[in-house]
C-alpha cells in the first residue's frame, strides 16, 4: 500500500458530509475531523498549518433554496447551521528564498451523503471504494502527499510558495473558496482538485437555481370559471422553457463547453383538487456559459416569457450563483502545467467547482485530479489506485520543476 493510498483510506473513514444534506447535529456532518487529521499530517511533514474559520453567513441555507433529499432520507434542514464550526485547512511550504510566486492546491473536503457502510474503505481489483474516493478525497490525498514528499525532499523550489487549501462546502454553497478569496488570498496559479481523469480543465459551466412563481385566483372547484388557475399558467411556462427556450440556448455554443441548458427540476402548487390553485412554483437549473451572469439570465428569461405573453416572478434559489470558468490556457503557468502532464490542448467540463470562485477573484485556475466524475455521488464511488498514484507523481513533478 502506497502512502497516498493509505492517506486516502484514512480520509474515507472520516465522514465529512456537507451539513446541508443531513439532519441537524448528525455525527457525519461537517469537515472538522478531516481538517484536524490533515493538519496533523501536514505538521508532521514540516508544513506551516493554520485553520481559516468560515463564518456561517457564507454557508447558511437560503430560505428559498429547494430542499435536497439526502441519502439519509431527511428533508429537514436548519436555516443556519450555527451549531457547527467549519474551517478551511491551510498548509504552506515556504521557499528558502524570497517568495516570487505562489501555487495553490485546492481540493474540497466535504462530500455528499451516504449510508454508514460507505465510510469503510474497500480495496477491490485495483480500486479503492468509499464515499469521497474520487470526489474529492482522492485529490486531497494526491495533493497533500505530493506536497509532503516535496517538503521532505533534498531539493525543492527556492522562490515558489506552495499552499494546500482543503476547502469546505463545495458541494453546497462553495463557502470555503468564497471565504478564502474574501480574506484576500492571492496566488499565481490554482490547481483545483476534482475528478478529471488527470486532465487539466480550463473551462466549466456555471449553475443558477432560479424559482419562478405564478399567481392566480382561488375559486371553488365546482365553478372554476370564477378563478384563475396558476398551475395552468405555469404549465404553459414549463412547456415553453423545455422546448423553445431550450432550443434557443442550443443555438449558442462555447467551443469547449457546448450549449447552455435549462432543466425544470421541481414543481409545487395548489392546495387541494376542489380549489382552483392561486399559486404555483417551479425551480429550474440553468447551466451557464462564460460571460453569462445571474442578472443577464433572469432578464433573458423574463423577456422570453413576455414574448410568449406569459409572466412569472423570478427569484434566486441559492445563496450565490455557481459561476462558470474560463481560464486563458496561454498564460505561462497554465501552459507549463498543461505541458507537464502531457496534455496538448485545453478542455472543458459540464460540472462546476471552486475554480470559478478563485478565478473570479483574479487567481488563474485549472481543474485537475484523479478519478472520473462519472463515479462522483454514486452509490458505489471508487477511484483507480494506479491513477491516484500517477496523479500524485504528476503534481510532484510539476511542483519540483518550479523555480
Amino acid at each position: 500500500m502506497t502512502r497516498t493510498e493509505k492517506l486516502l483510506a484514512e480520509l474515507i473513514a472520516l465522514p465529512s458530509v456537507n451539513p446541508a444534506f443531513l439532519p441537524p447535529r448528525h455525527p457525519h456532518a461537517g469537515e472538522k475531523h478531516v481538517a484536524d487529521f490533515l493538519a496533523a499530517v501536514a505538521a508532521r511533514a514540516g508544513l506551516e498549518v493554520e485553520f481559516q474559520k468560515v463564518d456561517s453567513k457564507w454557508w447558511g441555507e437560503c430560505p428559498h433554496e429547494p430542499s435536497l433529499k439526502s441519502d439519509f432520507g431527511s428533508r429537514g434542514r436548519s436555516p443556519h447551521r450555527n451549531d457547527l464550526v467549519r474551517s478551511n485547512i491551510i498548509a504552506r511550504l515556504l521557499p528558502k528564498n524570497k517568495i516570487k510566486q505562489t501555487i495553490l492546491l485546492a481540493p474540497h473536503l466535504d462530500t455528499v451523503g451516504a449510508d454508514g457502510t460507505k465510510f469503510i474503505p474497500q480495496r477491490k481489483n485495483g480500486r479503492l471504494h468509499g464515499r469521497g474516493a474520487c470526489d474529492t478525497k482522492g485529490s486531497v490525498a494526491a495533493m497533500l502527499s505530493a506536497l509532503c514528499e516535496l517538503a521532505n525532499a533534498q531539493s525543492r523550489p527556492l522562490e515558489t510558495e506552495i499552499v494546500f487549501a482543503g476547502l469546505i462546502d463545495e458541494e453546497h454553497a462553495q463557502a470555503g473558496s468564497r471565504a478564502l478569496v474574501k480574506n484576500k488570498f492571492k496566488a499565481d496559479l490554482a490547481i483545483v482538485g476534482e475528478p478529471t481523469k488527470l486532465q487539466s480543465v480550463t473551462a466549466h459551466k456555471g449553475s443558477l437555481w432560479l424559482e419562478l412563481e405564478t399567481r392566480g385566483k382561488a375559486a371553488h372547484g365546482a365553478t372554476p370559471q370564477f378563478g384563475k388557475n396558476a398551475i395552468h399558467e405555469m404549465a404553459r411556462i414549463v412547456d415553453a422553457l423545455e422546448t423553445d427556450y431550450a432550443a434557443q440556448l442550443h443555438g449558442r455554443k462555447h467551443p469547449l463547453l457546448g450549449a447552455a441548458t435549462v432543466n425544470v427540476g421541481k414543481i409545487f402548487g395548489g392546495a387541494q383538487p376542489n380549489i382552483v390553485p392561486d399559486f404555483c412554483h417551479i425551480s429550474i437549473d440553468r447551466r451557464t456559459l462564460p460571460g453569462e451572469t445571474e442578472m443577464k439570465v433572469k432578464n433573458e428569461i423574463a423577456t422570453f416569457l413576455r414574448a410568449k405573453k406569459l409572466s412569472a416572478k423570478i427569484s434566486s434559489a441559492k445563496l450565490a450563483p455557481a459561476l462558470p470558468l474560463e481560464t486563458n490556457h496561454k498564460l505561462p503557468l497554465v501552459q507549463k502545467f498543461i505541458k507537464s502532464i502531457g496534455q496538448t490542448k485545453p478542455l472543458g467540463v459540464h460540472f462546476f467547482c471552486d475554480a470559478a470562485v478563485l478565478s473570479a477573484a483574479g487567481i488563474p485556475s485549472v481543474v485537475f485530479g484523479p478519478g472520473d466524475i462519472a463515479q462522483a455521488h454514486t452509490a458505489d464511488e471508487w477511484i483507480s489506485l494506479s491513477e491516484l498514484e500517477r496523479g500524485k507523481n504528476l503534481l510532484l513533478d510539476f511542483l519540483n520543476s518550479l523555480p
